[in-house]
């Protein structure tokens, strides 16, 4: 009964507007010109498109590059729907290669809209030619989801001198462009070792991945070990394998280049619809590409042979005895691309000699303990299921020019109780990850990160289905030091901070045609960079937002003010 108090408190006191909802991501805000006359300040439209049934059908379109000198480019992606769809994940494509991964919050029967603008200069070497232009939204029209996705792309190029970018970007990735299709791997099936030649005045080599789980690995931070899916089969139904841990290993010729421990992403359907509407989870409308260096293998990158780069995904296998190993599979399934950044000729980290030089790879086994108690209930039925995670591991790699180091931890503590109708998970990963150039004054570049999360989810069966009382906290912080060119990952240049977390309470209960979703969400963001300082806190209940500090640009006063009191920093 307090349940249903505090939810009824909920909707009288932010009662859904009828009227289109404008649905956004907390984010650093990127600004978008417009046309003013001066040397190449131009918008270009890209694509307008209406995404109905179009699973395999992606957009297909060309890009052609303004006829004037430009060195940056945003683009303005602004969506609207109406009716009732789940969340889909879209890609845009140049060519084969990604260049930017968005997911999309789910309609009302009032309609939303929402608009993200997003720098693109990095990908200035595929900008400069022709390109046919992929953009991937797969989605179902039928009697139950009605709501397409009417979607429109323009283009700002500018001259504004802009730090270096990459002279060549190779994808990995499928490179079906050609027959009109969308060039991302689905692993695990596809095998995603892909062959390049590396051209010989290479200084510097970066590789960005992009990689989420979908279907019974969209939540792959709240699976359990393999033999304890079927724990609660009576009730809940089947669970998902492999643990809740995953890695992203990179293969340089079959040797281990670098790992990714991912950020736990939560698109606009999960864990409880209603904590994402109107402000959608971290990074839902662009999903970071964390990069790895493998400059150290340069040397032998250079000898005019096709050499091989292979990202796979791995879990765990735990067996009954405690013993946890890397799996050599997960679930189904990851979508997964990766860009190789080329840099010619001097690099702000140095550049590599000429000479043949098998890299020093430094990769102990990660060590992981694990724990899991099954307890059962007078009736010998299974009651709860308490399981954990934790984890280290450090990676080097070194050659006489460069030295590429990594270092992780993570823990998850996850509990299933009430016969499984109730799951909590807490989890926490962090690490750091170096490049250092050994010969030119020890010049290094940073990235620490930080990725807390806690999740408590609690079932009750209706006439209609499950419905959902949830709980969520989560975060994402980012130190990056001495970072060349744009990056990626902390989606800009050079030094930059970045603290942002979410936390709130949600609702979900279906019906017998649609569904009610109550929720109660704070996002708190700041941020500072090349691009200012920026920090915001918004509150949104029932759909509408009830508190927001931000005035629509979001400056501090000093907009190089650093905090000399948050401990992740120092």
């Amino acid at each position: 009964m307090f349940l249903y108090t505090v939810l009824w408190l909920w909707f009288l006191l932010a009662a859904p507007s009828q009227a289109t909802l404008e649905v956004f991501q907390v984010y650093h805000p990127v600004q978008y010109e417009g046309n003013s006359g001066s040397h190449c300040n131009l918008n270009v439209l890209l694509m307008e498109h209406v995404f109905a049934s179009s699973y395999g059908l992606p957009y297909i379109g060309y890009y052609s590059p303004p006829k004037c000198e430009f060195d940056t480019v945003k683009i303005n992606l602004t969506v609207t729907s109406q009716g009732r769809q789940f969340d889909r994940l879209a890609l845009l494509f140049l060519g084969d290669t990604e260049i930017f991964r968005t997911s999309t919050a789910e309609p009302t029967a009032d309609g939303i809209v929402w608009t993200y603008i997003k720098d693109i200069s990095q990908y200035k070497a595929l900008l400069q030619i022709p390109q046919k232009l992929i953009f991937d939204l797969g989605n179902i029209i039928n009697d139950i989801y009605t709501g397409p996705f009417r979607v429109t792309l323009t283009a700002h190029f500018s001259h504004g001198g802009q730090v270096s970018t990459a002279d060549l970007i190779l994808p990995i990735s499928t490179r079906k462009s050609a027959s009109n299709s969308s060039s991302a791997f689905t692993v695990p099936g596809d095998s995603t070792k892909i062959l390049y030649q590396i051209p010989p005045d290479t200084s510097r080599a970066v590789v960005s991945i992009s990689a989420c789980g979908q279907s019974t690995e969209e939540f792959w931070w709240s699976n359990v070990f393999s033999y304890d899916t079927e724990t609660f089969n009576t009730t809940i139904g089947e669970l998902y394998g492999y643990s809740p841990f995953r890695e992203v290993q990179l293969y340089v010729d079959d040797i281990l280049a670098g790992i990714i421990w991912p950020f736990p992403i939560i698109f606009t359907g999960g864990v409880a619809p209603g904590f994402w509407r109107p402000i959608v989870g971290i990074d839902a409308f662009d999903l970071r590409q964390p990069e790895i260096d493998i400059s150290p293998f340069l040397s032998i990158l250079k000898d005019g042979q096709p050499h091989s780069f292979e990202i796979k995904i791995v879990g765990l296998n735990v067996s009954p005895n405690g013993t946890a190993t890397l799996s050599n599979s997960v679930g189904s399934y990851w979508v997964v691309t990766g860009n190789i950044f080329l840099y010619r000729g001097d690099s702000a980290l140095g550049s590599a000699s000429s000479r043949a030089e098998k890299p020093y790879v430094d990769a102990p086994t990660p060590q992981f303990k694990v724990m899991r108690s099954l307890v059962k209930n007078q009736t010998g039925g299974n009651d709860s299921l308490a399981y954990s995670v934790v984890g280290e591991r450090a990676l080097s790699i070194r050659s006489s020019e460069f030295l590429w180091s990594q270092n992780l931890t993570y823990s998850n503590f996850g509990l299933f109780n009430q016969q499984g109708m109730s799951q909590s998970t807490n989890q926490h990963t962090a690490g750091r990850s170096t490049i250092m150039a050994l010969r030119t004054s020890q010049t290094s570049s940073d990235v620490l990160f930080e990725y807390p999360l806690s999740v408590n989810q609690t079932y009750r069966p209706t006439v209609a289905g499950l419905s959902i009382h949830a709980w969520m906290s989560r975060g994402l912080n980012i130190k990056a030091m001495g970072v060349t060119g744009i990056s990626t990952y902390t989606l800009t240049s050079g030094p930059s901070r970045l603290r942002t977390q979410q936390w709130g309470e949600a609702f979900y209960q279906p019906t017998s045609n649609s569904s009610i979703s109550f929720g109660d969400t704070t996002a708190v963001f700041e941020s500072n960079s090349i691009l200012g300082s920026y920090q915001r806190s918004v509150r949104a209940v029932n759909g509408s937002v009830v508190s927001d500090t931000n005035n629509r640009d979001g400056q501090l006063p000093n907009s190089n003010a650093q905090s000399d009191h948050d401990p992740f920093l120092k």
